[in-house]
């Protein structure tokens, strides 16, 4: 219990965020999950778990940092530029590695100790309906004696909530940087919980797709995995980062409650972690489900083309047959109207008759050939 409440982990501090309410006396964070520009977005000094100081600027952040023993900055970034980076750099001795990193992003989660400061690399996620994409962004934390510095790459996590509840709870915040570390944590993994809803959702939607035959199926299941892949390269190794902290990783004389928070944290995200290999695998089925179903689909209009063209052929047997039966007397009778005066059989009392007979035979001959071959 803090301050008569239980800190959940995974849900916030004591009352629902919609509850919170900034303390009297203390002048309300301005970070905000989407600033306009890049930056110092929130700068704030606290003394005994409540904001004493906002300072404007990050040279008046640490003149008040200075003047007040005891005292912890948290200072917020939204890509920052480079003198920003090296006055933090210099002013609380980060390292070059760590600073080179948070300048360029694109980094995996990751822990690393520098001397008395921790650098700790987030992936945040979050599922956009309207487009039915997951967008994922950085954030980089550096954790040390008497402050806080967050740099955010992207419009995820929401720190502005995060610095209100640990605001509200005083008691909390008291216990220096690492439970700001824990509570950023706890808000990272608490935005993949509607991710993984949006993707469960979207499978289920390709699933319909699939068994109704739709041809579009198979790019949305691709495009699909490409996402899950990369929640997985998220959440995953955010695992090794949380199971460092418990074992002691960010202070050899952590506080055990903050440590229990981690563990809740740490459950919630091997929760996340298995439901997204399960997609994965799923995701791998649905494709060879899908492959087996376009290929049926293909040997069913190959098999519809194929009797067409067969019941073509058999009309073409059964046009050919006649004609050739009606092209024999046709010949014969051409032969015989050419009328030429030294033609055998022109004088013949019977000349008429024996062309007809022949025209009759040939025909007949010619039927049945081709009834005895099946052509008629």
């Amino acid at each position: 219990m803090v301050g008569g409440r239980r800190f959940r982990p995974g849900g916030g501090f004591g009352r629902q965020l919609d509850e919170y309410e900034t303390p009297v006396g203390v002048p309300p964070p301005t970070e905000s999950p989407t600033p306009p520009v890049g930056g110092l977005v929130d700068s704030a000094v606290y003394l005994r778990g409540h904001r004493f100081a906002s300072p404007s600027g990050l040279a008046e952040t640490y003149r008040c940092l200075q003047e007040q023993d005891g005292a912890m900055a948290w200072i917020g970034l939204y890509r920052p530029d480079i003198e920003q980076i090296t006055s933090l750099a210099r002013e609380f001795r980060l390292h070059d590695l760590a600073v080179e990193d948070a300048i360029n992003a694109h980094q995996r989660p990751k822990l690393e100790r520098y001397g008395e400061t921790l650098f700790v690399v987030l992936r945040a996620a979050r599922y956009d309906d309207l487009r039915e994409e997951v967008e994922f962004s950085e954030l980089h934390l550096f954790i040390g004696p008497g402050f806080v510095v967050t740099v955010r790459h992207g419009e995820a996590p929401d720190l502005a909530a995060v610095r209100r509840r640990m605001e509200v709870e005083a008691q909390m915040l008291a216990r220096g940087p690492e439970a700001v570390l824990y509570a950023i944590l706890d808000q990272v993994v608490d935005g993949y919980a509607p991710v993984v809803a949006g993707l469960e959702n979207d499978i289920d939607e390709i699933e319909t797709q699939v068994f109704g035959g739709d041809p579009n199926a198979s790019r949305r299941i691709y495009g699909l995995s490409r996402e899950v892949i990369q929640f997985q390269r998220a959440a995953r190794p955010l695992l090794a980062v949380l199971d460092a902290l418990a074992d002691g990783a960010g202070s050899a004389d952590t506080d055990e409650e903050l440590r229990r928070y981690l563990r809740d944290v740490t459950d919630h995200l091997t929760q996340v972690v298995e439901r997204v290999d399960g997609f994965r695998h799923l995701l791998q089925n649905i494709l060879t489900v899908n492959a087996t179903l376009v290929s049926q689909q293909q040997n069913e209009e190959m098999r519809s083309l194929t009797a067409a063209s067969y019941a073509q052929n058999e009309e073409l047997k059964k046009v050919s047959s006649w004609a050739a039966i009606l092209f024999a007397p046709t010949l014969i009778g051409t032969v015989y109207g050419m009328n030429f005066v030294h033609m055998p059989e022109l004088h013949w009392r019977f000349g008429y008759l024996f062309a007809l007979l022949l025209m009759l035979l040939v025909c007949g001959t010619l039927y049945l050939i081709f009834k005895r071959r099946g052509w008629l």
